[in-house]
């Protein structure tokens, strides 16, 4: 049973970095009910390995890692469960509207290309956006610091070549 001062310390962890598990959540779930079970379950997970914490590592690359992991197999499951079906959600078909800016746009269209790519692309390019460095990347997905550069670089192309097929 975990004492009292774990819990303490384990509610001020989750307080201090909810925006990590909320965007982590948020870049593999769309719909809001699969994002509060993907968050659970994240949480459900950093509970359990919290005591086997080693403070010589970064605290965010222990999170970021535990939440990626967690997301990563939460997406495959969901993907095995629903078969190869496609549900089309109203964001989907429905056409922006005229009182939306071309920047409201292009970040719609932005989240809607990140939300294409393969599960470890998609882990890859929200840390990039996070400013982590390639090295910090690397550590959290346990890539080479050579393979986030290449992985990134391609990741950045195909997503200019989708912003240009839609003509911005």
């Amino acid at each position: 049973m975990q004492t009292k001062n774990q819990k303490i310390l384990f509610e001020q962890l989750v307080q201090q970095n909810k925006g990590l598990f909320f965007k982590v959540a948020k870049m593999y779930c769309r719909n809001e009910d699969d994002r509060q079970d993907l968050l659970q379950e994240i949480l459900i997970q950093v509970w359990q390995h919290f005591p086997k914490y080693n403070p010589q590592f970064a605290l965010s690359t222990w999170l970021y890692r535990i939440a990626l992991n967690v997301a990563i197999s939460f997406h495959r499951k969901k993907v095995v469960r629903e078969g190869n079906l496609i549900s089309l959600n109203e964001d989907f078909y429905q056409l922006p509207s005229l009182e939306s800016s071309e920047k409201e746009q292009q970040l719609s269209l932005l989240e809607k290309f990140i939300d294409e790519l393969k599960e470890l692309d998609k882990a890859l390019i929200l840390l990039y956006l996070e400013d982590k460095s390639q090295n910090e990347i690397a550590d959290i997905l346990g890539l080479s610091v050579s393979n986030v550069s290449t992985k990134v670089g391609r990741i950045k192309e195909k997503l200019r070549q989708r912003f240009s097929e839609q003509n911005f």
